[in-house]
């Protein structure tokens, strides 16, 4: 793949798009801009935007277009980002976050535009049983039977439920996401700039999928 690729990855929360946008950074060697790591970095460290956003994002509820806009907008200006190109995690979740975004790239358009497609009852599902560790934000997943106290296998941080995993917060984001998101499908359509992968498969299924569906935007 050619240096500088320009990547959105879309999808409902705990579809498994934040494990294979890793994946994808890793395999075309482009940095993984996650706007929900970025903001709970912020949260952790008590700074003015962590503090705006915590009783939002405990909420489920999303943080304001304008404050997302510009931390993406910074980010995006950083070398790497300019260089070797990026994959966007979480970002935009509306058509005012698309149509910012597209004056911001305006001289470096993007390549890609993926909706990873997984049913909101798997994701329900998924989300059930995520954890996290509170210290590296290594994601892991319940069966019940892991030992207690759970401990980080990357960091020897302590494994535990996000607070904004709770199911009123989840249902809520979900909702969310059908109301202000959703219509992000129908904006990138309309340019030809959308791929739709299908999420429901094994995670180096889905990762093959999405390599697949990379490349072949790189293409056109």
């Amino acid at each position: 793949m050619i240096p500088g690729a320009r990547l959105i990855i879309l999808g409902r929360q705990g579809a498994g798009k934040g494990t294979q946008c890793v994946r994808l950074s890793r395999h075309f060697v482009v940095p993984h801009i996650s706007t929900g790591d970025m903001l709970r970095a912020a949260v952790r460290e008590g700074t003015p935007l962590g503090q705006a956003a915590k009783e939002v994002m405990d909420s489920g509820g999303l943080v304001g277009d304008e404050t997302m806009v510009g931390i993406v907008s910074e980010r995006l200006s950083s070398d790497d980002a300019r260089t070797r190109g990026y994959i966007l995690d979480g970002f935009p979740r509306t058509v005012g976050q698309a149509e910012a975004l597209d004056l911001v790239t305006g001289e470096r358009p993007l390549d890609a535009v993926i909706d990873l497609d997984v049913p909101r009852s798997l994701v329900l599902e998924r989300l059930s049983a995520r954890r996290v560790c509170r210290d590296c934000g290594t994601n892991y997943v319940a069966s019940g039977n892991e030992r207690q106290p759970w401990i980080c296998e990357v960091c020897g941080g302590d494994v535990m439920y996000r607070a904004d995993d709770t199911p009123d917060a989840i249902n809520n984001r979900l909702d969310l996401y059908e109301q202000q998101t959703s219509p992000l499908i129908n904006y990138y359509q309309a340019t030809g700039r959308l791929t739709v992968v299908d999420g429901v498969a094994s995670p180096d299924e889905v990762f093959a999928r999405l390599t697949t569906a990379v490349e072949a935007s790189r293409r056109k």
